[in-house]
């Protein structure tokens, strides 16, 4: 069977030359952008495909005739394809977990410290001659809520407690060593919410207006997860009103985010590009865990 890396690009590829094995099976590397239609012609006379990020629309793989197999390198592969209807075209996705907690974990808190003290916008002022010195939020003895406490939740948490703030959580299933809340209560009372939560079907639009509109006034979102796990058009509205104090965001809806979308222009925003599990150490198990699946399918 016939494998290629079809989105391998600049970070990526020094890293895949680090992981690669004596005895891997031979998988081809394509680090040249195409656009979205030329999909058929990049996975042309392939069986299995690793994907990083890359949309992957059901009629487009439709036309990769030889295709049977999607490792995608990560865990929210939902948000860029259609995974049960792939499965009934005989395309089967793998995706990855676990290789990135503490990767993810410390870029939530990174973006909760950054929105706590309005770091990027001191950051933009300064560089624009302007000197105003922004009153930021303490956060020791602060209640952080984490929604989602798989391992990236379980490690916020793990972090939090040791800055000296109050944790509590809401999951799915039942969890130990952080005091759960009914969703409502957990919004109502956390000072700071890391939204960590698994994105499907069942999770979309999770953070709906109804539960924005019961966050704590003055309240931080930070969002590692997926950007269709919250309402975009209520989370902008709660941030234009000051509801939400400031939002640290590495996810959205559509990705790269447009220069002219509103987030993009709101000053109570930090941003980053889908960065929070990229880390090399991360990056390397991530790489390593996808040959390895290859390698179970040959």
């Amino acid at each position: 069977m016939k494998s290629i890396f079809l989105d391998c690009n600049d970070q990526l590829a020094p890293v895949w030359r680090q992981v690669i094995r004596a005895g891997d099976p031979p998988i081809d590397v394509n680090t040249t952008p195409f656009a979205r239609e030329e999909l058929p012609l990049v996975l042309a006379g392939y069986d299995i495909a690793l994907d990083d990020h890359s949309y992957m629309p059901t009629d487009l793989v439709a036309r990769c005739k030889q295709l049977k197999h999607i490792v995608f390198l990560g865990t929210g592969a939902a948000s860029y394809m259609n995974v049960d209807e792939l499965k009934g075209r005989g395309v089967t996705v793998h995706t990855i977990k676990g290789y990135g907690d503490t990767a993810v974990a410390e870029h939530s808190i990174a973006l909760m410290l950054a929105a706590s003290r309005d770091i990027t916008r001191m950051d933009r002022e300064v560089r624009a001659g302007i000197w105003t010195p922004q009153e930021g939020v303490q956060l020791l003895g602060k209640t952080l809520g984490v929604i989602g406490l798989g391992g990236i939740g379980r490690e916020v948490a793990r972090i939090g407690k040791g800055m000296g703030m109050q944790v509590i959580g809401w999951n799915r299933t039942r969890r130990a060593g952080v005091p759960l809340m009914d969703i409502d209560t957990l919004l109502a009372r956390s000072d700071v919410v890391s939204l960590n939560l698994v994105f499907n079907d069942e999770t979309r639009g999770f953070l709906n207006a109804a539960r924005i509109a019961r966050m704590k006034p003055g309240v931080i979102l930070v969002n590692t997860a997926r950007g269709a796990l919250v309402d975009e058009a209520a989370l902008i509205a709660a941030l234009q009103s000051g509801h939400i104090r400031h939002a640290g965001l590495d996810v959205f809806h559509a990705e790269p985010l447009k220069p002219d979308h509103p987030l993009a222009k709101m000053p109570n925003v930090t941003l980053t590009s889908h960065a929070a599990f990229r880390t090399l150490e991360a990056s390397m198990a991530l790489l390593r865990r996808a040959i390895d699946i290859v390698k179970t399918l040959i």
